[in-house]
């Protein structure tokens, strides 16, 4: 069995720690995200309960115009239908009856045009209380969702918090020299330690010479991946094969 560097084991949990810690930050700066993602939702519902009752409105408007219409004809035929009795001759006479025809058309056109819009305003009146239903129920989720995701965000943050100060811990036993390796990798690469296992690097890959990856396998030394310059180490645990 071979004694592990150190410093080797002070860098693999400096990356775990980073690693955490960078999960905790991604999931922090995705919370604003799923809260506008929600506010859109309930905004776009909202959008879809007033344009349901623009509908009404308009179909409802569209009967008082008809109906308005309706009185005047009426009016109109009265008037007609009176003035029938002063006529003198045949000639008049047939020409008045055209006329009250005419209005009678309209009359008939106009009460078909009113049975249509009480039929249409049935309906929309049906499609704003679903709407309006709707809306309540996409409300409460909203304040239940936001609530929660609040209370995420927080948890999140005391978290992230917490991995920074053991980060800093970690870091703070690492020598300056290999902490800056670990820092201009990191930069680079993105991830500063890399596990190796099967031969090969399990970032990037790279099958690694069996003398260096039988050196890495000690983990007494300080090794990089000859390809992406990652800092390796060799898990043990990794390579026991389970009694079945």
């Amino acid at each position: 069995m071979h004694a592990v560097n150190p410093d080797l084991e002070r860098l693999v949990q400096l990356q775990r720690a980073e690693s955490e810690l960078r999960r905790v930050e991604g999931a922090l700066a995705e919370a604003p995200k799923h809260k506008a993602a929600r506010e859109a939702a309930l905004a776009a519902e909202r959008v879809r309960l007033e344009a349901a009752r623009e509908a009404l409105a308009q179909c409802q408007k569209a009967r008082r115009q008809h109906e308005a219409e309706l009185a005047d004809l009426e009016v109109k035929r009265f008037r007609y239908k009176g003035q029938l009795m002063d006529v003198k001759t045949n000639k008049e006479y047939t020409a008045m009856l055209h006329e009250i025809e005419g209005v009678e058309r309209e009359i008939r056109a106009r009460e078909d045009l009113i049975i249509g819009e009480m039929e249409k305003t049935e309906t929309l009146g049906a499609d704003v209380k679903r709407e309006e239903s709707v809306l309540e129920d996409v409300e409460e989720r909203h304040r239940s969702d936001t609530k929660r995701l609040d209370a995420e965000a927080a948890a999140l943050g005391s978290e992230a918090r917490a991995l920074r100060a053991a980060r800093d811990s970690v870091a703070a036993t690492v020598p300056e020299s290999l902490l800056g390796l670990f820092q201009r990798v990191a930069k680079l690469r993105g991830v500063a330690v890399a596990e190796a296992r099967d031969g090969m690097c399990q970032v990037c890959h790279l099958k690694l010479r069996l003398q260096m990856y039988a050196e890495i396998k000690r983990n007494e030394d300080i090794q990089q991946c000859p390809a992406c310059n990652r800092i390796l180490y060799y898990d043990p645990a990794q390579g026991v094969v389970p009694v079945p």
